[in-house]
């Protein structure tokens, strides 16, 4: 069985869809691309259909990351489908929880950055959008750091349902 995770943020150029592209790298070097589908949504879908953010793609290639990504907006019928629907941010956060159909699919949605242990009490990836080159670096460094503490818990997930 494929255990599915969503990364949400707000347009699905920037910060989710970067989330997405680290993590499907360490999932498949994790040796676990088999078992765990990665995709990325955003709260609105003013950018559904755009590729992502140019400041994205060129972080991403410069740090060794495919680029492919189409933007879509996030859909309440989707928690069904999903074991883990991770938010940027703690706007996202209580935007997905509002969105779902129950009580068990709110439960579904968590913060990326509450994987990473030295992130503290500062959980949010900020916004790089009306920034610099430099925000989307730094996005790039809280994606990664929180990537390991995520792959962590997915695998615990995926192997304990296959006990």
């Amino acid at each position: 069985m494929t255990y599915r995770v969503c990364f949400v943020c707000t347009g699905n150029i920037c910060r989710s869809p970067m989330a997405e592209i680290v993590f499907r790298a360490r999932v498949a070097e994790a040796g676990l691309d088999g078992l765990v589908e990665v995709d990325s949504a955003g709260t609105g879908g003013w950018h559904e259909g755009d590729g992502a953010d140019p400041r994205t793609v060129a972080v991403l290639a410069e740090n060794g990351y495919a680029t492919a990504h189409t933007a879509r907006q996030f859909q309440p019928s989707r928690f069904s489908r999903l074991d883990l629907v991770v938010a940027l941010d703690a706007g996202h956060l209580r935007a997905l929880r509002r969105l779902a159909p129950t009580e068990q699919d709110a439960q579904k949605v968590r913060l990326l950055r509450s994987y990473d242990p030295a992130a503290g009490d500062d959980l949010d990836v900020p916004d790089p959008y009306y920034g610099g080159a430099e925000g989307f670096e730094e996005c790039l460094e809280m994606v990664e750091a929180a990537s390991a503490g995520l792959l962590a818990a997915v695998r615990e997930d995926v192997e304990g349902r296959a006990a």
